[in-house]
Order: C-alpha cells, then sequence, then structure tokens
C-alpha cells in the first residue's frame, strides 16, 4: 500500500470524507515530524480502533516560545513518510504553514483546568494555548472518529481530551502507553539532540520516578518521594518533579487515588519530560 500525502484542508476532506461515505472509521495521529517507534505505535494503535489512519505532519510555530528555536527542529518528511507508509499508515497530512494559519488568522483557543495545573504551562506558559489552538483545526479539518495521543506528554494529552469534550468536538481521544527505549528511556524526537554521554545518562529520570513510585506504594508521603528523586537528579536541571491525581493533575497530599508521577528536567541543552502511574 502506498502511503497517500495531501497538503490542503479540501484534499484532506476529500479522502476522508471518502471514507466516511464508504462507511470506514477513521483515526488522526497528529505529529510535527521526526518520527520514531512511540510515533508508529500510534498509528497501528490508531488501526487497530480504526480502518483507516491518518497522520498529520506539521512544526507547530504557536507551540514555540521566543527561548526556543524553531528552525532547530528537526525535520526530515520524506523519512518520515517512509516510516509511515512502514506502520500502515493510509494518508499523510503536511500543510504548509500558510494553510493552518492564513493571512489575518486572529483565533486562539482559551485554556484552564489541566492546561493550568503548574507543570509544563509554568515554564512554557504560551504552549498549550498553541497545541490546543493547532489540534483543534486539525480535528475539524480532518474530521476523524479517533485520535490517538501518547501518555508520555500527560499533561498534553489532558489538555487535548478536556479540550475535545468541551467544544463538543465530535472525535475520540484514545491515550496510549509511553514507548520506551531498552534501558527506560522515553522515546522522543528531543532525544537525538543528546550527546552520547548525555544519552547513557538520560535514563535517571525515569529510575527516579520508578524509585518514588515504588516509595509511595510502600507508604511514603508523595511530596517527600518526589523530593527526593528531584534531588537524586544531580546530572539536571530539573524544573520539576510532582505527584498529581492521575485524573485531573491537581495537587495531592496523600496516595488515595490513582496518581501520576511528572518530571521535566535540563541535561545540557535537551529539556526531557517523562512521567508514570501510581
Amino acid at each position: 500500500m502506498t502511503l497517500q500525502i495531501v497538503r490542503t484542508i479540501a484534499e484532506l476532506r476529500d479522502v476522508t470524507g471518502g471514507w466516511r461515505k464508504a462507511g470506514l472509521t477513521s483515526a488522526v495521529v497528529p505529529t510535527m515530524g521526526a518520527l520514531h517507534e512511540g510515533h508508529l505505535t500510534l498509528v497501528r494503535q490508531g488501526l487497530q480502533n480504526a480502518d483507516r489512519a491518518v497522520a498529520t505532519l506539521f512544526v507547530n510555530p504557536k507551540q514555540f516560545a521566543a527561548n526556543e528555536d524553531l528552525s532547530r527542529y528537526p525535520r526530515d518528511e520524506a523519512g518520515d513518510a517512509a516510516k509511515l507508509e512502514s506502520a500502515g499508515a493510509h494518508l499523510l497530512y503536511a500543510p504548509a504553514p500558510e494553510v493552518m494559519y492564513p493571512p489575518n488568522f486572529a483565533t486562539t483557543v482559551s485554556l484552564s483546568g489541566p492546561a493550568t495545573a503548574g507543570l509544563e504551562d509554568r515554564f512554557r506558559p504560551d504552549f498549550f494555548a498553541g497545541v490546543a489552538t493547532v489540534v483543534t483545526k486539525l480535528f475539524n479539518q480532518c474530521q476523524c472518529d479517533f485520535a490517538m495521543f501518547g501518555q508520555k506528554d500527560y499533561q498534553q494529552l489532558q489538555v487535548v481530551t478536556r479540550m475535545a469534550a468541551d467544544l463538543d468536538i465530535p472525535i475520540k481521544v484514545l491515550p496510549v502507553p509511553t514507548i520506551r527505549e531498552a534501558d527506560g528511556l522515553a522515546m522522543s524526537s528531543r532525544n537525538a539532540y543528546l550527546s552520547a554521554d548525555e544519552r547513557t545518562k538520560a535514563v535517571a529520570i525515569y529510575k527516579a520516578l520508578t524509585q518514588a513510585a515504588d516509595a509511595i506504594r510502600n507508604g511514603t508521603s508523595p511530596n517527600a518521594a518526589t523530593t527526593k528523586a528531584a534531588a537524586s537528579l544531580t546530572d539536571f536541571r530539573v524544573d520539576y518533579v510532582e505527584a498529581r491525581s492521575a485524573e485531573n493533575l491537581a495537587r495531592v497530599e496523600t496516595f488515595d487515588q490513582p496518581l501520576r508521577l511528572l518530571a521535566a528536567a535540563w541535561l545540557g541543552k535537551t529539556r526531557l519530560i517523562d512521567n508514570i502511574a501510581v
């Protein structure tokens, strides 16, 4: 099967609309490219829930803060397309910036709830508005039945799920577990920025979260466990290591509900994030 590539909304809707008329369901996997096995797992999971899979490829400028280098973000459309084809995707939607944000574009999705939980939003205040705006547009453009999002970006998953429900977008957001390297490091496009030495050290975040989760299960308070985990990351500049409600990311004092441990830390010039369930 050959992957079809489209670049306009009209082309995209022509294909997905044809699927609907034929009685076929579809799942969308929004990406910014630089694809790895985690993304391809989202495609495969999409095909377990739907008849057709669409991947989108758009490096969204509204997700980048002033201190983040948009031009440095890795881009390889041909390589990404080959990977998507191998994973069984039927369609790649790769719009140009002017398709997503035409002249006089003036609308942004406003958020609260999980988008203002004091985690990623504390360090990247405009990030989730950029995510929500582009994802809303992608959902409306593709008009698929399902959307696949990885749990690695857990706060993003919660934001998108809440947004789709609140705005009555007729799409079901399905979470997919984090895909990890053999040593436990969460797969991420940003891992490509790590030097060989940094790559060896990077797994410490996952190990710290795992040890904290074990401690909480054994009776240590969530705050004490995450404080110890943060202190153990001596090679990193830690933004946060926190225990939150798995349902809504509210702050917690005790382990009386399902929790999510979330961390973000800099290793050299690369910012890594991860999370696990408790």
